[in-house]
Parts: C-alpha cells; sequence; structure tokens
C-alpha cells in the first residue's frame, strides 16, 4: 500500500541461527541439547536457557545481533532510494541497535492481548511468555524514548495511524 520496504530484524535473526558457522557456535557456548536431531537449533531448548539467565541471554544476544545488524547494513544498501526505511523488532532499544533509525515506532498493545498473542503464534505457556516479557523493558520506557506510538489493541484502526505516521514522515526531511 505505501511500498516502504520493511526489514524484519526478528525473521533475519531466525535465519542467522540457522547458519552452519551460528549453529556451531551456538552449541559450543550451550551444550548438545540445543540442537535438534534434524541438525536445526531447538528453539524451545535455547528459549529455557537464555530467558532463565541474563548472562546467558547476553551471550547468545553477542553472537546474533552483530549480523543482524551486517544484514540491515547490506539491506539498507539495496533500498537507498525509497522515502524511508522500516526496521521492524521486538528488541530494537535491549539489542542496542536503536541508534542506526531517525525515528522510532513503537506499536502497543495491553499487556493481555500480547500475552495471548505470543501464547498462541510460539504455542508456549502464559508463563513462558510473561519470562519472556520480562526480559524486556517496560512498555512505558520503550514509551518515553519513541516518536510514534501505533496501538494494535484490535480496536483502533491501524490503516489510519499507519497513514498519519507515513504522511508526516514523508513530509519531513529524516
Amino acid at each position: 500500500m505505501l511500498d516502504i520496504p520493511v526489514f524484519f530484524a526478528d525473521q533475519q535473526a531466525r535465519l542467522i541461527s540457522e547458519r552452519i558457522d551460528v549453529l556451531y557456535q551456538i552449541k559450543k557456548v550451550f551444550g548438545d541439547n540445543v540442537i535438534a536431531a534434524d541438525g536445526s537449533l531447538n528453539r524451545k531448548a535455547v528459549a529455557a536457557i537464555v530467558f532463565s539467565d541474563t548472562k546467558k541471554l547476553s551471550v547468545l544476544n553477542s553472537i546474533i545481533h552483530p549480523r543482524v545488524k551486517d544484514s540491515f547494513d547490506e539491506w539498507c544498501s539495496l533500498h537507498q532510494s525509497a522515502s524511508y526505511l522500516l526496521h521492524e523488532s521486538a528488541i530494537l532499544f535491549e539489542s542496542g541497535l536503536d541508534y542506526l533509525c531517525d525515528r522510532i515506532i513503537l506499536v502497543t498493545a495491553p499487556e493481555e492481548v500480547r500475552i495471548h498473542r505470543v501464547m498462541q503464534r510460539d504455542l508456549i505457556s502464559r508463563q513462558e511468555v510473561i519470562t519472556r516479557m520480562n526480559n524486556q523493558w517496560a512498555e512505558a520506557k520503550l514509551l518515553r524514548l519513541s516518536d510514534f506510538e501505533i496501538i494494535n489493541d484490535d480496536c483502533a484502526s491501524l490503516i489510519e495511524q499507519v497513514v498519519k505516521i507515513d504522511l508526516i514522515l514523508k513530509s519531513k526531511s529524516i
């Protein structure tokens, strides 16, 4: 609709985590049980480790995040003619990659809605979602650091909010 390129950091991190060199590094740090029988990353095993130990989460992030940044840099060079670019990330600030952005758009939703959505998407328990959320920054803190907010509560019109922000971004020289 708006023809704005979007870099999906979480998808890129998932792809990166399946590369042989990255799998080797993750296995070396976290042990054999994080590799599934088919040779892929056992995401549930990794999640159980890193979401119960912030130091181990930091180690995993140090393996993945620099590679995501490199991918983003390459992706940006392919989209130089766009009005602006979007970098979608669940943990933009936590990963320290917010400095790459001229403006920040935060998508918010009530906590119960977020919990339910993640439970459905990842087929995990409520407690597992809460544990993950506890490793992320509070929404109030993220709002203070953001330039725009999109409310994704299944009530507010997402299209109206997006079009309004798009008009603002296109009218300003970023």
